[in-house]
């Protein structure tokens, strides 16, 4: 792969540039170092809402031109909000990538935030928190959350607790705006069809006038050891009962992040649902029809965070059930019955995911600035080498470590109807 060149503008902008000439696109993101896990309470959800806002226009892009311009050239933008971060992105043919760089240094600085756009949009958020809430899982996965981390940010949902999203005011959202979204707080990542040294002198053009802010005091609290399993039980307007269970586990910069990853891959399959039916876990539920399906996974944040397994439960059948046979996988791993030829299938499915996932300009920009985010954009780099890298040994350890019970979090989600 063509290697990744890292700059850092006059104002403190991290820029990562990649040379892809395979087609005659460009990916260019721009993310911030700010999301859900910095909220206090009184603002949860801001960092989503103010997301939202940033395409209500600016004095040089009028709400909806982009949207036009934007369709007229083939291309797509878009953007996401994250417990880590928010980002911003355009993926375009390489000739018109200016556009791209032109918009977001523009709404960097120059988003309206009018006070009846930030009504609209109350109602556009709290009416999608309330599609999240028909949701079953949705409920379930915030109870587990609230109860695996009662002082760190990743206690809320991103989309944040509906008592702030009714009471948070324009200048709430506008102070957030003006105090992260500076460039000393981006990460800008371009990957496509470019001259390197053009690309940068494009990105300084547009980028290195704006000045730097104030580094932002970024709210964190870091999460005290958990002291013994927590249980939540969610009672829900469902036809069907959910068994959720998530053990704390450490940020994806840490050296045990690539065998948990390697652990939960033979638990429950590569990249969660992928391949995963002759994994253990489904083996022992979905084959003996006690759940319909089970998925799960360990995410990549910058504290540390949660290894989440979930299970469907099949008609007829508990969570508690579920639970029983779960645990039982989970005892058989802890006497370190895991197989190298288990830990060798993993690691090929691993790579072939790999590829697959960064197969795209608009993929691998986004890996880039995550991992940028959360440690070092070489960390994508060094993703199958590290995989490589892991032993049987390596199970055995953090399993030990991590996959207690003492660890771990469990809900249960039964029917209102069924509890009737």
């Amino acid at each position: 792969m063509p290697d990744v060149t890292k700059h850092t503008l006059a104002n403190g902008m991290t820029v990562l540039l990649k040379e892809v000439h395979s087609s005659p696109i460009i990916t260019w993101i721009v993310m911030y170092r700010i999301g859900s896990r910095n909220e206090r309470t009184g603002q949860t959800g801001i960092s989503h809402w103010v997301e939202h806002m940033m395409f209500k226009g600016t004095d040089r892009f009028p709400t909806g031109e982009l949207d036009k311009a934007i369709d007229r050239m083939g291309g797509q933008w878009n953007a996401f909000t994250n417990t880590d971060y928010t980002g911003y992105y355009e993926t375009l043919p390489a000739d018109k990538i200016d556009l791209a760089l032109e918009l977001e240094a523009d709404r960097m600085v120059n988003a309206h935030f009018e006070p009846e756009e930030v009504e609209s949009e109350r109602t556009v958020i709290i009416s999608e928190r309330g599609m999240y809430e028909n949701r079953p899982t949705f409920w379930l996965q915030e109870e587990v959350s609230a109860a695996a981390f009662r002082v760190h940010g990743y206690h809320h949902e991103i989309i944040g607790d509906l008592a702030d999203l009714q009471t948070m005011t324009r200048e709430d959202l506008f102070q957030h705006y003006r105090t992260h979204y500076v460039p000393n707080n981006a990460i800008a990542v371009a990957v496509g069809a470019f001259n390197t040294d053009e690309m940068l002198e494009k990105i300084r053009h547009h980028y290195e006038a704006i000045p730097a802010g104030a580094t932002p005091n970024l709210f964190v609290r870091p999460e005290p050891p958990q002291q013994g399993e927590r249980r939540v039980t969610v009672i829900r307007p469902s036809n069907t009962s959910f068994l959720q269970i998530a053990y704390h586990v450490p940020p994806a910069s840490h050296q045990d992040w690539f065998a948990l990853n390697m652990l939960s891959s033979i638990l429950s399959g590569v990249g969660g649902v992928v391949g995963n039916k002759t994994t253990r876990l489904y083996k022992a539920l979905v084959e003996p029809e006690l759940a319909v399906e089970i998925y799960g996974g360990v995410g990549t944040s910058i504290d540390p965070g949660l290894l989440e397994f979930s299970m469907v439960v099949r008609d007829g059948q508990t969570p508690s059930a579920c639970e029983a046979a779960f645990d039982a996988v989970m005892d058989d791993v802890l006497q370190n019955n895991v197989t190298e030829e288990e830990l060798l299938k993993v690691k090929k499915q691993a790579r072939a995911s790999f590829a697959y996932r960064t197969e795209t300009v608009t993929s691998q920009a986004f890996s880039y600035a995550r991992a940028e985010n959360f440690d070092s954009y070489k960390w994508v780099d060094q993703y199958t080498e590290r995989i490589e890298a892991v032993t049987l040994g390596d199970l055995h350890d953090v399993a030990r470590r991590y996959l207690t019970r003492h660890n771990r979090v469990v809900g249960h989600l039964i029917p209102q109807e069924m509890e009737a």
